[in-house]
Protein backbone atom coordinates (compact mmCIF):
# COMPACT_ATOMS: atom_id res chain seq x y z
CA UNK A 1 0.00 0.00 0.00
CA UNK A 2 2.76 2.22 0.91
CA UNK A 3 4.57 1.90 -2.69
CA UNK A 4 1.64 1.95 -4.55
CA UNK A 5 0.63 5.82 -2.90
CA UNK A 6 4.32 6.76 -3.25
CA UNK A 7 4.11 5.66 -6.80
CA UNK A 8 0.50 7.25 -7.38
CA UNK A 9 0.52 10.47 -4.78
CA UNK A 10 0.17 12.91 -7.82
CA UNK A 11 -2.29 11.39 -8.55
CA UNK A 12 -4.08 10.83 -5.65
CA UNK A 13 -3.38 14.81 -5.04
CA UNK A 14 -5.13 15.48 -8.23
CA UNK A 15 -7.85 13.91 -7.39
CA UNK A 16 -8.25 15.62 -4.67
CA UNK A 17 -7.95 19.28 -5.99
CA UNK A 18 -10.14 18.01 -8.94
CA UNK A 19 -12.47 17.10 -6.35
CA UNK A 20 -12.55 20.42 -4.71
CA UNK A 21 -12.71 22.49 -7.83
CA UNK A 22 -16.00 20.79 -8.90
CA UNK A 23 -17.93 20.90 -5.81
CA UNK A 24 -17.69 24.57 -6.61
CA UNK A 25 -19.76 23.94 -9.45
CA UNK A 26 -21.33 20.80 -8.24
CA UNK A 27 -22.96 22.97 -4.99
CA UNK A 28 -24.74 25.68 -6.81
CA UNK A 29 -26.13 22.92 -9.58
CA UNK A 30 -27.65 21.43 -6.66
CA UNK A 31 -29.52 24.04 -5.91
CA UNK A 32 -30.75 25.20 -9.74
CA UNK A 33 -28.01 27.87 -9.98
CA UNK A 34 -26.09 27.22 -13.54
CA UNK A 35 -22.98 28.48 -12.14
CA UNK A 36 -19.29 28.24 -13.32
CA UNK A 37 -17.81 31.25 -10.79
CA UNK A 38 -15.81 28.54 -8.61
CA UNK A 39 -13.84 28.36 -11.58
CA UNK A 40 -13.02 32.03 -11.96
CA UNK A 41 -12.38 31.83 -7.68
CA UNK A 42 -10.41 29.07 -8.52
CA UNK A 43 -7.72 31.62 -10.33
CA UNK A 44 -8.63 34.06 -7.71
CA UNK A 45 -7.45 32.07 -4.72
CA UNK A 46 -4.69 30.97 -6.21
CA UNK A 47 -3.14 34.14 -8.03
CA UNK A 48 -4.02 35.44 -4.26
CA UNK A 49 -2.14 32.79 -2.02
CA UNK A 50 0.73 32.58 -4.48
CA UNK A 51 1.06 36.67 -4.75
CA UNK A 52 0.89 37.13 -0.42
CA UNK A 53 3.70 34.32 -0.45
CA UNK A 54 5.91 35.10 -2.70
CA UNK A 55 6.15 39.07 -2.75
CA UNK A 56 5.01 39.97 0.89
CA UNK A 57 5.79 37.11 2.69
CA UNK A 58 2.88 35.94 4.12
CA UNK A 59 2.98 32.09 5.78
CA UNK A 60 1.44 29.48 3.60
CA UNK A 61 -1.43 29.22 5.72
CA UNK A 62 -2.40 33.31 6.13
CA UNK A 63 -2.39 32.88 2.21
CA UNK A 64 -4.66 29.77 1.86
CA UNK A 65 -7.20 31.44 4.13
CA UNK A 66 -6.98 34.68 2.83
CA UNK A 67 -6.99 33.68 -0.83
CA UNK A 68 -10.17 31.81 -0.01
CA UNK A 69 -12.28 34.79 1.55
CA UNK A 70 -11.44 37.04 -0.72
CA UNK A 71 -12.61 34.79 -3.83
CA UNK A 72 -15.41 34.03 -1.63
CA UNK A 73 -16.31 37.80 -1.10
CA UNK A 74 -16.09 38.66 -4.96
CA UNK A 75 -17.90 35.31 -6.22
CA UNK A 76 -20.54 36.91 -3.55
CA UNK A 77 -20.77 40.23 -5.03
CA UNK A 78 -21.19 38.69 -8.47
CA UNK A 79 -24.40 36.78 -7.26
CA UNK A 80 -25.37 40.11 -5.96
CA UNK A 81 -25.35 41.49 -9.36
CA UNK A 82 -26.83 38.27 -11.69
CA UNK A 83 -28.56 36.35 -9.09
CA UNK A 84 -31.72 37.09 -10.93
CA UNK A 85 -30.41 35.29 -14.59
CA UNK A 86 -31.31 31.60 -14.81
CA UNK A 87 -30.27 29.06 -17.40
CA UNK A 88 -27.70 29.59 -19.94
CA UNK A 89 -27.74 33.66 -19.63
CA UNK A 90 -26.18 32.49 -16.02
CA UNK A 91 -23.97 29.83 -17.19
CA UNK A 92 -22.27 32.32 -19.60
CA UNK A 93 -22.41 35.49 -17.36
CA UNK A 94 -20.29 33.14 -15.27
CA UNK A 95 -18.31 32.16 -17.96
CA UNK A 96 -17.61 35.33 -18.71
CA UNK A 97 -16.65 36.04 -14.78
CA UNK A 98 -13.88 33.02 -15.49
CA UNK A 99 -12.81 34.44 -18.71
CA UNK A 100 -12.40 38.40 -17.08
CA UNK A 101 -10.06 36.62 -14.22
CA UNK A 102 -7.72 35.30 -16.85
CA UNK A 103 -7.44 38.24 -18.63
CA UNK A 104 -6.66 40.59 -15.64
CA UNK A 105 -4.05 37.59 -14.64
CA UNK A 106 -2.33 38.06 -17.68
CA UNK A 107 -2.12 41.94 -18.04
CA UNK A 108 -1.30 42.46 -14.15
CA UNK A 109 2.47 43.10 -14.86
CA UNK A 110 4.52 42.54 -12.61
CA UNK A 111 2.06 41.24 -9.75
CA UNK A 112 0.77 38.76 -11.20
CA UNK A 113 3.34 37.63 -13.64
CA UNK A 114 2.05 38.68 -16.68
CA UNK A 115 1.66 35.53 -19.08
CA UNK A 116 4.40 33.54 -17.53
CA UNK A 117 2.30 33.23 -14.14
CA UNK A 118 3.50 33.41 -10.47
CA UNK A 119 6.87 30.69 -9.44
CA UNK A 120 8.02 29.40 -6.54
CA UNK A 121 5.01 29.80 -4.27
CA UNK A 122 6.09 26.39 -2.78
CA UNK A 123 4.19 26.28 0.85
CA UNK A 124 4.04 23.87 3.02
CA UNK A 125 0.99 21.52 2.27
CA UNK A 126 0.83 17.68 2.25
CA UNK A 127 -2.06 15.33 0.91
CA UNK A 128 -2.60 14.64 4.50
CA UNK A 129 -3.19 18.63 4.75
CA UNK A 130 -5.51 18.37 1.51
CA UNK A 131 -7.67 15.56 2.97
CA UNK A 132 -8.08 17.20 6.23
CA UNK A 133 -9.56 19.95 4.21
CA UNK A 134 -11.73 17.96 1.76
CA UNK A 135 -13.07 16.06 4.39
CA UNK A 136 -14.39 19.22 6.42
CA UNK A 137 -15.75 20.64 2.90
CA UNK A 138 -17.78 17.13 2.24
CA UNK A 139 -18.84 16.87 5.34
CA UNK A 140 -20.38 20.67 5.67
CA UNK A 141 -21.95 19.67 2.00
CA UNK A 142 -23.38 16.55 3.20
CA UNK A 143 -25.29 17.70 6.53
CA UNK A 144 -26.49 20.41 3.90
CA UNK A 145 -28.31 17.34 1.55
CA UNK A 146 -30.05 15.96 4.23
CA UNK A 147 -32.74 17.21 6.95
CA UNK A 148 -34.98 20.77 6.80
CA UNK A 149 -32.19 22.49 4.84
CA UNK A 150 -31.91 19.88 2.20
CA UNK A 151 -35.74 19.60 1.82
CA UNK A 152 -35.65 23.59 1.28
CA UNK A 153 -32.49 23.52 -1.16
CA UNK A 154 -34.50 20.58 -3.67
CA UNK A 155 -37.32 22.56 -3.66
CA UNK A 156 -35.67 26.09 -4.68
CA UNK A 157 -33.99 23.75 -7.35
CA UNK A 158 -37.21 21.94 -8.32
CA UNK A 159 -40.16 24.37 -8.20
CA UNK A 160 -38.49 28.32 -6.94
CA UNK A 161 -42.32 29.43 -7.69
CA UNK A 162 -43.40 26.92 -4.78
CA UNK A 163 -40.32 27.56 -2.36
CA UNK A 164 -41.10 30.99 -2.48
CA UNK A 165 -44.81 30.46 -1.74
CA UNK A 166 -43.52 28.08 1.44
CA UNK A 167 -42.02 31.53 2.77
CA UNK A 168 -38.64 30.15 1.52
CA UNK A 169 -36.42 33.45 0.39
CA UNK A 170 -35.19 31.80 -3.06
CA UNK A 171 -32.76 34.94 -3.76
CA UNK A 172 -31.02 34.92 -0.55
CA UNK A 173 -30.42 31.09 -1.14
CA UNK A 174 -29.24 31.86 -4.70
CA UNK A 175 -27.09 34.68 -3.28
CA UNK A 176 -25.50 32.65 -0.46
CA UNK A 177 -24.63 29.88 -2.68
CA UNK A 178 -22.78 32.27 -5.10
CA UNK A 179 -20.66 32.93 -1.67
CA UNK A 180 -20.49 29.09 -1.10
CA UNK A 181 -19.15 28.36 -4.43
CA UNK A 182 -16.49 31.10 -4.36
CA UNK A 183 -15.20 30.07 -0.91
CA UNK A 184 -14.83 26.22 -2.49
CA UNK A 185 -13.16 27.57 -5.55
CA UNK A 186 -10.85 29.99 -3.76
CA UNK A 187 -9.69 27.40 -1.49
CA UNK A 188 -8.79 24.88 -4.51
CA UNK A 189 -7.04 27.46 -6.18
CA UNK A 190 -5.08 28.30 -3.15
CA UNK A 191 -4.81 24.95 -1.61
CA UNK A 192 -3.36 23.90 -5.78
CA UNK A 193 -0.95 26.59 -6.26
CA UNK A 194 0.63 26.39 -3.38
CA UNK A 195 1.02 22.32 -3.81
CA UNK A 196 2.11 22.58 -7.45
CA UNK A 197 4.34 26.31 -6.67
CA UNK A 198 2.98 27.61 -9.90
CA UNK A 199 0.15 28.78 -11.17
CA UNK A 200 -0.65 30.77 -14.65
CA UNK A 201 -3.51 32.49 -16.72
CA UNK A 202 -3.57 29.57 -19.40
CA UNK A 203 -4.95 27.31 -16.05
CA UNK A 204 -7.81 29.72 -15.91
CA UNK A 205 -9.72 29.34 -19.33
CA UNK A 206 -12.51 27.47 -20.71
CA UNK A 207 -10.45 24.17 -20.42
CA UNK A 208 -11.03 24.19 -16.60
CA UNK A 209 -14.87 24.66 -17.05
CA UNK A 210 -14.98 21.96 -19.46
CA UNK A 211 -13.25 19.85 -16.47
CA UNK A 212 -15.79 20.95 -13.54
CA UNK A 213 -18.55 20.19 -16.12
CA UNK A 214 -17.39 17.08 -17.07
CA UNK A 215 -16.53 15.88 -13.42
CA UNK A 216 -20.34 16.59 -12.85
CA UNK A 217 -21.48 14.87 -15.93
CA UNK A 218 -19.67 11.44 -15.66
CA UNK A 219 -20.68 11.31 -11.36
CA UNK A 220 -23.82 13.61 -10.78
CA UNK A 221 -24.63 16.18 -9.78
CA UNK A 222 -27.36 15.30 -7.22
CA UNK A 223 -24.76 15.06 -4.18
CA UNK A 224 -21.10 15.37 -3.29
CA UNK A 225 -20.37 11.40 -3.42
CA UNK A 226 -21.24 12.08 -7.70
CA UNK A 227 -18.51 14.50 -7.66
CA UNK A 228 -16.18 12.39 -5.83
CA UNK A 229 -16.59 9.38 -8.19
CA UNK A 230 -16.42 11.99 -11.42
CA UNK A 231 -13.14 13.23 -9.66
CA UNK A 232 -11.53 9.94 -10.00
CA UNK A 233 -12.92 8.99 -13.23
CA UNK A 234 -11.31 12.04 -14.94
CA UNK A 235 -8.10 12.02 -12.91
CA UNK A 236 -7.66 8.10 -12.97
CA UNK A 237 -9.24 7.45 -16.58
CA UNK A 238 -5.87 8.80 -18.44
CA UNK A 239 -3.64 6.63 -16.71
CA UNK A 240 -5.46 3.59 -17.59
CA UNK A 241 -5.64 4.78 -21.07
CA UNK A 242 -2.07 5.90 -21.55
CA UNK A 243 -1.59 2.06 -22.75
CA UNK A 244 -3.12 2.85 -25.76
CA UNK A 245 -0.90 6.25 -26.76
CA UNK A 246 -2.25 8.41 -29.35
CA UNK A 247 -5.85 6.69 -28.96
CA UNK A 248 -6.13 8.45 -25.52
CA UNK A 249 -7.60 11.38 -26.67
CA UNK A 250 -10.09 9.93 -28.80
CA UNK A 251 -11.44 7.12 -26.89
CA UNK A 252 -11.28 9.59 -23.33
CA UNK A 253 -13.79 11.86 -25.96
CA UNK A 254 -15.99 8.86 -26.64
CA UNK A 255 -16.82 7.69 -22.94
CA UNK A 256 -17.49 11.20 -21.96
CA UNK A 257 -20.13 11.50 -24.70
CA UNK A 258 -21.59 8.25 -24.02
CA UNK A 259 -21.98 9.13 -20.48
CA UNK A 260 -23.76 12.37 -21.13
CA UNK A 261 -25.86 10.69 -23.82
CA UNK A 262 -26.86 7.65 -21.46
CA UNK A 263 -26.21 8.89 -18.25
CA UNK A 264 -28.61 11.96 -17.70
CA UNK A 265 -27.97 11.28 -13.68
CA UNK A 266 -24.25 10.53 -14.02
CA UNK A 267 -22.64 6.99 -12.37
CA UNK A 268 -24.12 7.41 -8.88
CA UNK A 269 -27.51 8.30 -10.31
CA UNK A 270 -27.21 4.78 -12.30
CA UNK A 271 -25.93 3.41 -9.26
CA UNK A 272 -29.22 4.14 -6.70
CA UNK A 273 -31.34 3.26 -10.42
CA UNK A 274 -29.60 -0.55 -9.63
CA UNK A 275 -30.13 -0.34 -6.08
CA UNK A 276 -33.54 0.63 -6.18
CA UNK A 277 -34.78 -2.17 -8.67
CA UNK A 278 -32.76 -4.44 -6.24
CA UNK A 279 -34.92 -3.83 -3.33
CA UNK A 280 -38.15 -3.39 -5.35
CA UNK A 281 -37.80 -6.58 -6.33
CA UNK A 282 -36.76 -8.62 -3.23
CA UNK A 283 -39.67 -6.15 -1.41
CA UNK A 284 -42.80 -6.31 -3.94
CA UNK A 285 -43.14 -10.77 -4.03
CA UNK A 286 -43.45 -12.29 -0.44
CA UNK A 287 -43.99 -15.99 -0.73
CA UNK A 288 -47.00 -17.35 -0.63
CA UNK A 289 -48.60 -19.30 2.58
CA UNK A 290 -48.19 -22.91 2.95
CA UNK A 291 -50.43 -25.39 4.94
CA UNK A 292 -46.95 -25.91 7.27
CA UNK A 293 -47.15 -22.49 8.12
CA UNK A 294 -49.98 -23.46 10.20
CA UNK A 295 -52.30 -20.26 7.64
CA UNK A 296 -55.80 -21.42 6.96
CA UNK A 297 -56.57 -21.37 3.42
CA UNK A 298 -60.46 -19.43 2.51
CA UNK A 299 -62.12 -22.95 2.28
CA UNK A 300 -61.01 -24.13 5.73
CA UNK A 301 -62.41 -20.92 7.30
CA UNK A 302 -65.33 -22.20 9.49
CA UNK A 303 -68.76 -20.15 8.34
CA UNK A 304 -69.84 -17.82 11.48
CA UNK A 305 -72.91 -18.65 13.28
CA UNK A 306 -75.63 -17.51 12.38
CA UNK A 307 -78.04 -15.68 15.55
CA UNK A 308 -81.59 -17.57 16.16
CA UNK A 309 -84.17 -15.29 14.62
CA UNK A 310 -86.89 -14.71 17.13
CA UNK A 311 -90.81 -14.95 15.88
CA UNK A 312 -90.81 -11.07 17.18
CA UNK A 313 -87.97 -9.86 14.98
CA UNK A 314 -90.00 -11.44 12.10
CA UNK A 315 -92.84 -9.95 12.35
CA UNK A 316 -91.39 -6.56 12.83
CA UNK A 317 -92.54 -5.92 16.83
CA UNK A 318 -93.78 -8.06 19.83
CA UNK A 319 -96.83 -10.06 20.26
Amino acid sequence: MITWYATNAVVVQATMTTLLLALSVQLPMRMGVFSFAGVGCFGIGGYTAAILYTKFDVGTWPAVVLGTLFAGLLCYLLGLIIHKLSGLYLGMATVAFTLIVAVVATNGGSLTGGASGIFGALGDITNVHVLLLLAVVVAGLAISEYGRFGRKIDTVREDPELAAALGINVARYRKLVFLASGLIGGLAGAVTTLLRSTITPAEINFHMVVVALTVIIIGGSSSWLGALIGAVVITWLPTVLSVVAEWESIIYGVLVALAAIFLPSGLLGLAKDLVHRWRSRRGTTPPAPTASDGARTPDDEPSSPQPERSLASTQGGTL
